[in-house]
């Protein structure tokens, strides 16, 4: 596997987040690729158009752009909340987007992207994972569609150090990553 730089995003914000330790796990089962895990989430302001402009845009979405169009691919863990994405992370799509300058490209577009999520219930992130993807349908991304990665019941899946250590959700991580490395390749 060549080794492809990822960015990978947590939708949580929380110290203990088991979608941040998704991420700490794919870096850890990687096969090779390098994973670096964004921690800006908490600076992005709320999304507004006004100042949606190369020149105008704060630095934290400045940086976050220039990420994500450096990167390879992009590996996003998210949790639900109200059976869909967490606002912080819709924002920070919201802001990544869109190019209403014509003159920058869009960072999205055709950027291969895996998403898996975490959640205490029963159904773990499925919905907001299937609401994810409607948004990437959007920017006309390239989203690794299997396996998916459903980390339900959460805190049954993770140690008290918050590594991962439930031997199926292992497996299937590293299916996403394989399929994400593929999706890169091609």
């Amino acid at each position: 596997m060549t080794n492809h730089k990822i960015l990978a995003i947590s939708g949580s914000l929380r110290a203990d987040s088991h979608n941040t330790a998704l991420l700490r796990a794919a870096q850890k089962f990687s096969n090779g690729l390098d994973i670096d895990i964004y921690e800006g989430l908490r600076e992005i302001p709320p999304y507004d158009m006004d100042l949606d402009t190369p020149a105008n845009r704060p630095a934290a979405v400045a940086d976050l752009r220039r990420r994500i169009t450096e990167a390879d691919g992009l590996l996003i863990a998210t949790p639900e909340f109200n059976y869909s994405i967490p606002g912080v992370l819709k924002n920070a799509i919201d802001w990544v987007s869109t190019d209403w300058t014509k003159t920058e490209g869009l960072p999205l577009h055709r950027k291969p992207i895996a998403i898996m999520g975490a959640a205490p219930t029963q159904f773990g992130s499925v919905r907001a994972q299937l609401a994810l993807r409607q948004v990437f349908v959007w920017t006309e991304s390239d989203i690794v569609v299997k396996p998916e990665v459903i980390a339900f019941r959460s805190h049954e899946r993770f140690d008290e150090n918050g590594n991962l250590v439930d031997e199926t959700t292992i497996d299937l991580l590293h299916g996403l990553l394989d399929a994400l490395a593929a999706k890169i390749d091609r």
